[in-house]
């Protein structure tokens, strides 16, 4: 067999020469063997050593990523957002976790573009997170090659924009970081962290301050007023950062409906955005003019743009919340306009769905004319697979449903058992088991010795 294999290999089949040379073989074909190893645990390092989304600690599941994504498209990508770059780059990162490569190729390299023309220059810092995507992409695909390339631009880039020291970022990757870490709900403290070290090494970039400011917690600072105020005077054309700061307003008690109304005018004439401020501004309306003028600005946001999601599902809440804040039945029309934006907002957010599926029920079981819709709408929902977090939702609001609109109190009582037993902390969770406490404590219900041995058995997650 040796003898076959040196032949064919070109080395002389005879005696202690083709030992030799077939040792020699053997040899220099493990080396390569090791040399690829090698290769492959240096390039493995250096992808891991990268600061990009894939080496980032960012906590998701698949719903948090289909629910990342539409958010990203509601921000959308009106040309002169200071933010698009970082919208591709994460819209990238999320088509990759989600199995679409040649989509995430395609917006990491459409970041690319984004970053160049809103920094009028050609390769620099604010590409290092791009550019450490495309190395990990090209790495998932296989193309090692590629991936060196990107992994060679970053060190490039590095090398022409040093930091002061190696423990410390480029203000580029500290700004695009905080951002990142923000729309995935990261903790406050270290999204701010992020941003002040950025604003810190490179004040003249107004888009991080307004940032910064818009994601502060306003009930910790004392002085927050004055930092928005200080940073509208950087971004007067900013909207959102407009109704943040009447939102702050009044809540230290001053008065601005006028202001709030005045708002709304220049909100309704800017491109539509969940960036805009409009979601801010109905909150205002909601809060400290009326439930009714928020859905009217809703809707006349609508008849301005028709056709746009975003505003549907901002209609669509606001309805919502009308029809829970009357005092008495809601109008049939104002049941159908919630039931019909609401089948619109569920097909144009179909993996993001399930509350504004519960909703719907709930509103059908208020309606004159499709109440068996409500049950309908539940039975299927009980069906389907979801997460922990997911079932708790359900259930709590099918035991309330069960009970408002059924009648049916046993069963509302063993629907909120069930979300108690789920071992997942939620507000929905805490919901059901204070109801529980009540069912014991006032003694009316057949079940309340089953539910008063359920709670004391009940343990915490």
């Amino acid at each position: 067999m040796h003898s076959r294999l040196l032949k064919a290999k070109g080395f002389p089949p005879d005696g202690n020469q083709a030992s030799c040379c077939l040792s020699s073989y053997f040899f220099a074909l493990k080396s390569v063997q090791v040399s690829a190893d090698q290769s492959e645990t240096t390039l493995g390092s250096k992808l891991e050593a990268l600061q990009c989304h894939f080496t980032w600690i960012l906590e998701y599941s698949k719903n948090k990523l289909l629910h990342l994504r539409d958010k990203l498209v509601d921000i959308g990508t009106e040309e002169g957002n200071s933010w698009l770059g970082h919208i591709y780059n994460l819209r990238g990162f999320i088509q990759c976790k989600l199995g679409s490569t040649e989509d995430a190729l395609s917006f990491f390299l459409q970041a690319a573009e984004a970053f160049g023309q809103m920094r009028r220059a050609g390769e620099g810092p604010w590409l290092v997170v791009n550019y450490g995507n495309l190395a990990w992409l090209h790495h998932l695909l296989g193309d090692q090659a590629e991936s060196e390339a990107y992994l060679s631009k970053v060190e490039a880039i590095k090398k022409k924009y040093p930091t002061p020291s190696e423990d410390e970022l480029h203000a580029e990757l500290y700004a695009e970081k905080a951002w990142t870490l923000m729309n995935f709900g990261t903790k406050g403290e270290l999204v701010s962290e992020y941003f002040q070290k950025a604003i810190q090494m490179q004040p003249d970039m107004v888009e991080w301050n307004t940032s910064h400011v818009l994601c502060s917690n306003s009930w910790l600072e004392d002085d927050i007023l004055e930092k928005i105020r200080l940073a509208q005077e950087q971004d007067p054309e900013n909207l959102r950062l407009a109704v943040y700061y009447l939102e702050e307003r009044v809540r230290k008690g001053e008065i601005i409906e006028d202001e709030a109304r005045q708002l709304a005018r220049k909100v309704l004439r800017n491109p539509v955005s969940s960036y805009s401020g409009l979601k801010g501004l109905l909150r205002i309306y909601r809060n400290h003019l009326s439930i009714d003028e928020a859905v009217d600005l809703a809707e006349e946001a609508l008849q301005h743009h028709p056709d746009e999601r975003y505003l549907k599902r901002c209609a669509a809440l606001y309805y919502n919340r009308l029809i829970y804040s009357s005092h008495s039945r809601p109008e049939q029309r104002t049941l159908d306009r919630a039931i019909s934006l609401l089948k619109e907002v569920i097909f144009l957010y179909p993996h993001c769905s399930l509350m504004k599926k519960v909703d719907l029920a709930n509103i059908h079981a208020k309606s004159n004319h499709s109440k068996d819709e409500a049950e309908q709408i539940y039975q299927e929902l009980l069906k389907s697979e979801m997460e922990p977090a997911e079932k708790q939702l359900l259930y709590n609001n099918y035991a309330k449903y069960s009970k408002c609109d059924r009648r049916e109190y046993q069963r509302a009582i063993r629907y909120h058992m069930k979300v108690a037993t789920i071992p997942h902390q939620s507000s929905f969770r805490r919901n059901s088991i204070k109801i529980l406490v009540e069912v014991v404590e006032r003694h009316r219900d057949s079940m309340w010795r089953e539910v008063e041995e359920f709670l004391e058995n009940l343990k915490e997650p």
